[in-house]
């Protein structure tokens, strides 16, 4: 199975910046899909952002234009910038690789006050 490894969430005011980080291991970043979710009490876990092995990107409605997914295939990590976080932005934050939404990190979570 394989390890998935979240981190940089915190808590932030409304408007600032957080810059999710995923490391993988047992996978060579340049030959898989990339994906972000996020999960809020009560609802289903759903999907944030994505990126296909050739660098095609997808963004959620509610990120879109304030997001952006990246890569560092030397280090075989991921992130997920968040600029203009909102309240209702808040949640645990969990990496996916190869769309196997089977396998999980603990997640990271994100708290936007105002």
């Amino acid at each position: 199975q394989v390890q998935l490894l979240e981190s940089g969430g915190g808590l932030v005011q409304a408007g600032g910046s957080l810059r999710l980080s995923c490391v993988v291991s047992d996978r060579r970043l340049a030959t898989i899909a990339l994906a972000w979710y996020r999960q809020t009490p009560g609802q289903t876990r759903e999907l944030v952002a994505s990126i296909t092995r050739e660098g095609g990107e997808v963004y959620a409605d509610f990120v879109k234009g304030r997001s952006a997914i990246s890569r560092i295939f030397a280090n075989n990590t991921f992130f997920l910038q968040m600029t203009a976080l909102k309240p209702e932005d808040t949640g645990v934050y969990y990496c996916n690789v190869n769309g196997n939404r089977g396998s999980w990190g603990q997640g990271t979570q994100v708290t936007v006050v105002s």
